[in-house]
């Protein structure tokens, strides 16, 4: 069994450093954490240097280096993950726009797509969804799709509601069709961390068995160590590494 890991906002996008999430997901369980950097920027000049592939930790916590893009339509999306795929560990792409969501699931550079229903998980700027047609995407692309439970855990009344039924849609259509999924309480303060008993608890109210859950955030830490893998400078390609006597 792996470790569980939560996808956190550090400072300065969120109100908690990546020390502060890291002391606090240790308390509540986890093995890691990974930081959602924002990157909205579509000119390629972005603020990353190449990450280390090695595991760095604090706290004895798993602190994975992540980016999380928010282009501003579609067709942003392929250029911002060209720009940063090399150079972070952890890829997602903020959704909650049918476009931007399209074309996030049908780009294999992609790690995640989160926030699919937008920010309040009610729909999105455009009504934006995930039907079957994105969700086989997802799984022939082996782009995750996001259950993100904060809407779930700050809404009240008709949103909540409205948040709650759009998670049971999108954990059907997962089941389904084979998608792969991470989930996530989308944490931008450690005071907002939840331990997994507590989004276990959550889950069960959109259909979920707490092992479903604990899987969407051991996922977490299953793409970090993939792409560690690939950044690492003896990866060649699929079951291919370079030897101690082979060289460029």
């Amino acid at each position: 069994m792996s470790d569980p890991y939560e996808a956190v906002v550090p400072y300065p996008d969120g109100n908690a450093t990546a020390s502060r999430y890291a002391k606090t997901a240790r308390k509540y369980g986890y093995g890691g954490i990974v930081l959602r950097s924002r990157i909205d920027r579509g000119d390629g000049d972005l603020p990353l240097s190449v990450v280390d592939s090695e595991k760095s930790t604090i706290y004895g916590v798993d602190v994975v280096p992540g980016v999380e893009v928010v282009p501003d339509s579609q067709t942003q999306v392929g250029g911002l993950a060209s720009s940063v795929r090399e150079r972070t560990v952890v890829l997602t792409v903020r959704g909650g726009n049918s476009g931007v969501n399209r074309a996030a699931l049908e780009d294999p550079r992609v790690d995640v797509l989160s926030r699919p229903f937008g920010d309040d998980g009610t729909g999105g700027d455009d009504d934006g969804d995930v039907n079957h047609v994105l969700v086989k995407a997802a799984r022939d692309n082996d782009v995750a799709i996001e259950f993100d439970l904060s809407p779930v855990l700050r809404l009240s009344g008709g949103r909540r509601v409205r948040a709650l039924g759009r998670l049971r849609k999108l954990r059907e259509l997962i089941d389904h069709y084979g998608a792969p999924f991470v989930v996530s309480a989308r944490p931008d303060s450690h005071l907002r961390m939840r331990s997994v008993r507590e989004l276990s608890a959550v889950g069960s109210q959109i259909g979920f068995e707490p092992e479903t859950i604990r899987e969407g955030l051991e996922r977490w830490g299953n793409i970090a160590d993939r792409n560690r893998k690939r950044l690492s400078e003896s990866f060649i390609g699929e079951g291919i590494e370079r030897g101690r006597y082979e060289t460029e």
